[in-house]
């Protein structure tokens, strides 16, 4: 039985910027090989969905070790990107001083491969926040097929030492 997709993709144009990487980067730490987010094509709390475009390039460090002669984006940073969806949602939409980390995840399945050359929308949907922790809803697709799943918790992080 194919899995309902948690917002209808046809009803967004995807090919959109809502949000750029610089606003992304206003909510969100990572940078340089760790910051996964290209754009955000859709953003709205009031709906409760935040749709993600991450595109899988040949110049990224994982494809020469993960698999050699067969790039295989691998499951661990797909995970880490549908973090960062999380993580820039509660941040944008929570008045906290605070960033939001990857606490853990659930239901994890990953249906298919990507590879270099697909992009990939994140899907991800609040299903309870605070200004402490959250649980996502998450996927990802690519071509309009699902290709990955879990609940996303998020915790938010203590400062850091020396207070920066």
């Amino acid at each position: 039985m194919p899995q309902e997709l948690l917002f209808d993709l046809e009803s967004v144009d995807l090919t959109k910027t809502q949000i750029g990487r610089e606003e992304i980067r206003q909510h969100n730490p990572q940078r340089f090989e760790l910051e996964q987010l290209e754009s955000i094509a859709y953003f709205s709390p009031r709906e409760k969905i935040a749709i993600a475009v991450r595109t899988l390039r040949e110049d990224e460090f994982w494809t020469k070790g993960h698999m050699p002669g067969r790039p295989i984006f691998p499951g661990v940073m797909l995970l880490e990107s549908a973090a960062q969806l999380c993580s820039f949602y509660t941040g944008a939409t929570v008045e906290v001083d605070t960033i939001f980390g990857f606490g853990g995840a659930d239901r994890v399945r990953f249906r298919r491969i990507l590879q270099v050359g697909d992009t990939l929308h994140l899907l991800a949907r609040p299903v309870n926040i605070s200004a402490r922790r959250s649980l996502f809803k998450t996927q990802g697709v690519v071509d309009g097929r699902l290709v990955f799943e879990a609940s996303i918790f998020g915790i938010a992080l203590p400062p850091a030492a020396g207070g920066t």
